[in-house]
């Protein structure tokens, strides 16, 4: 719905977004908002009319998502970090909501995926180096971004949770594809590019129930010593980034497919049930099995209900 300034800024905070003090807006402030779930992602679209904004530094724990920004219509310039981004009609910026910025606008559109953090598994030197930075979204893997992030707010509410999880693992993997590429306009150091080297070889080997550090070592010709050093300033370990990945293969397939617990997990490399069980819970909250069993209910259900009920979407 459109708002006035008090009605748009408490749309905005309801959606996650920073506070923000917008300098031009007035009496005759009309703004409107639109919030879409995709799983873990949350898409807001924006019209607004002509702003100058700032956010201000937050604490850290404020801090779960990052901020993806694409425009629709219309032209903005952002400052954050050491960037200057001058936007327009499909172009991306990356935003950390925990840091201060400006930007200034015209009337304009644009749709911002708030990701998690963790779903992203971006380092914080290399979010130091995007953040304010424009990314071209006229053509390669940012056209592609600007495209699915436009249809998916759009469309958001035509997903069960199932397709909306499994579409929304590939959202971020393209963002991912996309934010590499903007850091690729340089060449990588040899470290960096051996390390991306082993972690798609970890991602094409994730149902080798032994995949392990010492194959991985012996598979590139490096000490394990050395394995682990090339790691040491990530965010996960070798060993955990194996787990991970694994864990979220494992969650997308059981929210997709007619699998029991069991034969899910070891298609993707854990042997001992019990033990997946226990990690599953740990890192997500909550028993496989009760994911598996909740969404054949949900797929039940959605024989006879309106397709509409099966999508996550608040307009405001």
């Amino acid at each position: 719905m459109i708002g006035d300034l008090a009605t748009f800024q408490d749309e905005l905070a309801a959606s996650g977004f920073p506070p923000l003090v917008n300098k031009l807006a007035g009496a005759d402030f009309r703004g409107r908002v639109v919030t879409s779930d995709l799983g873990p992602l949350r898409l807001v679209s924006l019209d607004t009319p002509e702003s100058a904004c700032a956010g201000w530094e937050r604490d850290a724990t404020d801090g779960e998502n990052l901020a993806l920004k694409v425009m629709v219509r219309g032209r903005t310039r952002i400052e954050q970090g050491r960037g200057d981004a001058e936007l327009g009609p499909a172009d991306l910026v990356l935003l950390d909501p925990t840091r201060t910025f400006r930007f200034e606008s015209t009337a304009s559109a644009h749709v911002t995926i708030l990701v998690p953090r963790r779903e992203l598994r971006i380092r914080p030197a290399q979010i130091d180096r995007l953040v304010g930075e424009r990314i071209d979204g006229s053509h390669g893997p940012g056209a592609l971004v600007s495209v699915l992030a436009r249809e998916s707010a759009r469309s958001a509410t035509e997903f069960r949770e199932a397709e909306a999880l499994r579409s929304a693992a590939a959202v971020i993997e393209l963002i991912a594809v996309a934010l590499e590429s903007r850091l690729g306009d340089r060449q990588p150091a040899p470290d960096e590019g051996l390390r991306n080297r082993i972690t798609g070889y970890i991602e094409a080997r994730l149902a080798d129930p032994d995949l392990s550090p010492p194959g991985i070592a012996a598979a590139h010709h490096i000490s394990v010593r050395r394995l682990h050093k090339l790691f040491e300033d990530q965010p996960l370990t070798v060993a955990a980034l194996i787990r991970r990945r694994r864990l979220e293969r494992c969650r997308a397939e059981l929210t997709g497919s007619g699998r029991t617990v069991t034969a899910v997990a070891a298609r993707w490399g854990f042997t001992d049930p019990t033990h997946f069980s226990k990690l599953f819970k740990t890192t997500y909250g909550y028993n496989a099995r009760a994911l598996m069993t909740s969404n054949r209910a949900r797929t039940t259900k959605t024989r006879t209900a309106d397709p509409e009920q099966d999508g996550a979407h608040r307009s405001r």
